[in-house]
């Protein structure tokens, strides 16, 4: 096994390590919480915590007014690149046998993600494709789908552990259809905005957070300008430069591509990994009242 090799293995068992930390931290949580307010409320201790409740008693007195929840994992795979002690570097790649229009819009977004490189897939395996990505320490993995011609799916992979994330692409514009498109340059990443996201569900600062860790962070003065528009839970992607220095009202004018993004599914793993934890699916066929986003 090489060095390499040997180092994907430890993170990967440092995450799962991680996260059943995690799991049992929460469940403490959970437990004192329900103690506390039953202490507070004069009501009697839960039956289920009758045996425990003299050891979570001497933990409660330890804990502050303050205390809250611990910080959930799901974030943790993107620790690094929140912090910025990670750039982000984005491997980009199609399905096999693509056609000349899922070449151009795997093109386009290698010039919309700074940093990014498009290879020819092949007829290299995913899990071939993987552990190449991983040795040469790119941060993530897009690969585009199409049907009949069209570009209809996006998978995003983050390296070296996951997650994968599942989209549905539709209503693809390509660069080369608008009219009158500006040049731009790649080199300078841009600012990003991510509207009518509910701050308050887990899931939509889930996606926030796998979209935003593709994108360096933006120098102040930079003119391009992503935005992803949450819509009914489609996601709208739109491309702009900003083309006046002075105060506004100012220029924008489309730079492209432009698509919509549904998504359909998370897993915890990477995406050469058949057998992981599926964290998120959607339920089509399922009631619900409220938006995912």
């Amino acid at each position: 096994m090489s060095a390499t090799s040997r180092r994907n293995v430890r993170l990967r068992r440092e995450y799962l390590y991680s996260r059943s930390l995690e799991g049992k931290e929460r469940e403490l949580f959970e437990k004192k919480r329900r103690v506390r307010e039953a202490l507070a409320a004069g009501k009697p201790i839960p039956t289920d915590l009758v045996n425990e409740e003299t050891e979570l008693r001497r933990l409660l007195a330890y804990d502050d007014a303050s205390m809250r929840a611990p910080d959930a994992m799901l974030d943790n795979e993107y620790a690094q690149t929140l912090r910025g002690e990670r750039m982000p570097k984005i491997c980009i790649t199609t399905s096999r046998a693509p056609s000349s229009r899922l070449k151009q819009f795997a093109k386009e977004l290698k010039h919309l993600f700074p940093n990014a490189n498009t290879i020819n897939r092949g007829n290299t395996k995913i899990a071939h494709l993987a552990d190449a990505t991983r040795r040469a320490e790119f941060s993530d993995i897009i690969i585009v789908h199409e049907t009949r011609g069209q570009p209809d799916g996006l998978v995003i992979s983050h390296l070296p552990v996951g997650p994968t994330t599942y989209f549905t692409v539709s209503n693809c514009v390509l660069r080369h259809d608008i009219e009158d498109a500006p040049n731009f340059s790649t080199d300078s990443p841009p600012h990003l905005i991510f509207h009518n996201f509910d701050a308050n569900k887990r899931l939509a600062n889930r996606i926030c957070t796998i979209l935003k860790c593709l994108f360096p962070v933006p120098r102040r003065d930079a003119k391009r300008i992503a935005t992803f528009y949450n819509s009914d839970d489609v996601i709208a992607f739109r491309h702009h430069t900003i083309t006046s220095d002075v105060k506004p009202p100012a220029d924008i004018l489309e730079l492209g591509p432009r698509f919509d993004l549904f998504p359909y599914q998370i897993k915890l793993g990477c995406i050469d990994e058949p057998h992981v934890d599926v964290e998120w699916v959607l339920r089509p066929y399922l009631n619900r009242a409220a938006s995912i986003l």
